[in-house]
């Protein structure tokens, strides 16, 4: 009995241990994975706030990503499959772009409240500009 459990345990460890997706001739880098993942999201979220642009530009943001990182469709279909049989691999990949876009949105909040206090100190010094200036009668006595 003793000697089935051990079989069934080897047996086991080397069906976990079997690749489910052969690791494609070009697979994408991991890091360049996350790269063109990120851009995805962001050009994704950007056509569904204003599809008109795109159109008007007859821009397809799919093609737009591929040809920015000079990778082809069937090459990114296969290495997203690759990576997606791993899914310690896939989770750190969006664990990375979640990371990065974060940061992102953390900069460009900065520089928004930048501008923004930039504009409001640029509104108040034109405001004072415009002011009529208080002119200090010489003949009155304080």
């Amino acid at each position: 009995m003793r000697k089935i459990g051990i079989l069934g345990m080897f047996v086991l460890f080397f069906a976990c241990n079997e690749q489910l997706v052969e690791k494609p001739e070009n697979l994408i880098p991991k890091d360049k994975m996350v790269e063109i993942l990120k851009e995805m999201v962001i050009v994704n979220v950007a056509k569904n706030t204003n599809i008109t642009k795109f159109q008007e530009n007859k821009i397809d943001p799919t093609t737009y990503v591929f040809k920015k990182f000079n990778v082809d469709s069937l090459q990114f279909v296969l290495s997203d499959r690759y990576y997606a049989s791993k899914p310690d691999v896939y989770e750190a990949i969006y664990t990375e772009i979640d990371t990065l876009l974060k940061r992102e949105k953390k900069v460009i909040n900065d520089l928004k409240k930048l501008q923004d206090s930039v504009n409001k100190a640029e509104k108040e010094a034109l405001k004072d500009k415009n002011k009529p200036k208080k002119i200090k009668d010489s003949l009155s006595k304080k």
